[in-house]
């Protein structure tokens, strides 16, 4: 099963882009799939990606397999290879980044470590994905109003 954030619901009805869920097991394997390789899969191809176990290191090996052969023989391309540093990003940092407190900031979310701590692995990594560079996603917004709706 994977976990359905509300900022990105309408990614799940047609899969046209890879859900939060999806990027992170991809980020633990170690594999980047571009939006074109993505989009080239078929529809079970992509669901299969998104519901797959990958919590033991035989779960993510079988996964792995899936994914490299699928993008090939779809794509016709390998997935890309992630630094160790990029697949350390699937384990979000204890702390929040100060890229990420300055933009929520912007949108009137006062991220401190007391907020984060309340925040859930996956949470935690939707954040970090979404606004922790120079130039914040356009979902860092609803993701803030969905994890804090006190303040977002």
């Amino acid at each position: 099963m994977i976990r359905r954030f509300q900022f990105e619901a309408e990614i799940y009805e047609s899969l046209s882009c890879v859900p939060m869920q999806a990027r992170r097991k991809l980020d633990a394997l170690g594999l980047k799939i571009g939006l074109a390789q993505w989009q080239r899969l078929g529809r079970g191809e992509r669901l299969m990606i998104c519901h797959a176990p990958a919590e033991t290191q035989e779960e993510r090996d079988a996964l792995r397999v899936f994914v490299e052969e699928t993008t090939m023989a779809r794509a016709g391309s390998p997935p890309k290879e992630l630094s160790e540093q990029a697949r350390g990003e699937a384990s979000p940092p204890s702390s929040p980044p100060s890229i990420l407190v300055a933009n929520a900031r912007q949108f009137g979310v006062e991220l401190d470590q007391e907020k984060w701590n309340r925040l859930d692995e996956d949470q935690r990594y939707a954040l970090v994905k979404l606004g922790a560079k120079e130039r914040p996603s356009h979902n860092l917004p609803s993701a803030l109003r969905e994890f804090f709706p006190a303040q977002g």
